[in-house]
């Protein structure tokens, strides 16, 4: 086994080129009752072997009942966290250590402890794409799929902080009518998408429905017909009568539209600062099937939550099942 693999997640140079790589992982996932979940962003060839593909809801749910030994996390690494601060007793995995997140990193626990410490009066309310010592931090854990019913079930009268993202802030609060106060943070995925490159592509297909996920910087959520989480753009799109849609949010998600509605046309918006027609996660696509390979047959990197963090951080995430449990069961 490779060392530098053993550290950092890279790839064993030494895996035949000839193995059948999907036919082992499954024969792993079985000899070890391990469980493969992938976030929507994956590259393709990962969401099409996974025994589960969803949001971060509904990968955080599926880790919350599981009964499998092992949990694979193709993701981010703050979803490996999420889903051992849920199910301590199982060895969770994810397929390479690198695979961080721009939007989690904006926000520090220590600098993210402070500006709570300057907002005594706050209920602090933070997205689920935080690390676990950011959620230990918090009284909510939301998700975009349930942060709009979650911020207006908080009565009136009190104050709120939300972070880390302050465009889904921003957006939340336009929707809710509720003043918050905004950590200033953001994905890198979201804010690079080009509003003058979207319009461009609307005056080339005038037919097209344009998707924007709420992490989306203001500008461009103005120019969407639709709104949503990931998994809200992904239902859209099968219930919508449209038969073209530009989707503002990361690539991966277009497989499964695709796989849903074969005779549909989804369109990538693209970034401003690139000339491709997409706009990728770059932690996201670090995770391949040969890393996966390597993580159900060496069992690592495996995922480490300090007790006393985990025990803090499960409280806000459990409050977000029970506010928003029937959006779960959908």
């Amino acid at each position: 086994m490779n060392s530098n693999w053993l550290k950092k997640g890279f790839v064993d140079e030494n895996i035949p080129t000839d193995i059948d790589l999907v036919n082992e992982i499954n024969k792993l996932k079985k000899e070890k009752n391990a469980l493969l979940m992938a976030h929507y962003y994956q590259q393709n060839d990962i969401q099409d072997i996974a025994d589960f593909v969803g949001d971060s809801l509904a990968l955080a749910w599926e880790a919350s009942k599981t009964d499998a030994s092992i949990i694979l996390l193709a993701g981010v690494y703050f979803m490996g966290e999420t889903a051992k601060i849920l199910s301590p007793e199982k060895k969770v995995l994810v397929p390479d250590l690198n695979a961080g997140c721009s939007l989690a990193d904006s926000c520090p626990a220590d600098a993210f402890e402070a500006f709570i410490a300057e907002h005594p009066d706050h209920i602090v309310v933070t997205y689920v794409n935080t690390t676990a010592e950011v959620k230990a931090l918090s009284d909510i854990v939301v998700t975009s799929t349930n942060a709009v019913k979650i911020i207006n079930s908080i009565p009136e009268e009190q104050k709120i902080i939300f972070g880390p993202d302050r465009n889904l802030g921003n957006y939340l609060q336009s929707i809710s009518g509720r003043e918050m106060v905004l950590w200033d943070g953001a994905c890198h995925v979201h804010e690079k998408f080009s509003v003058e490159k979207i319009v461009e592509l609307k005056k080339e297909n005038p037919d097209a429905l344009i998707l924007a996920h709420p992490e989306c910087k203001k500008p461009v959520l103005t120019l969407a017909d639709f709104i949503g989480s990931t998994a809200s753009l992904l239902k859209f799109t099968q219930n919508s009568d449209s038969g073209k849609f530009i989707v503002a949010t990361e690539s991966g998600i277009l497989h499964q539209m695709q796989n849903s509605s074969p005779n549909k046309t989804f369109i990538p918006a693209p970034p401003s600062d690139s000339t491709c027609g997409c706009n990728d996660c770059e932690f996201m696509k670090l995770n391949t099937l040969q890393k996966i390979y390597l993580t159900l047959k060496y069992e690592y990197p495996e995922v480490f939550v300090k007790e006393d963090i985990r025990q803090k951080a499960i409280k806000p995430i459990q409050k977000m099942f029970e506010l928003s449990g029937e959006l779960i069961k959908k």
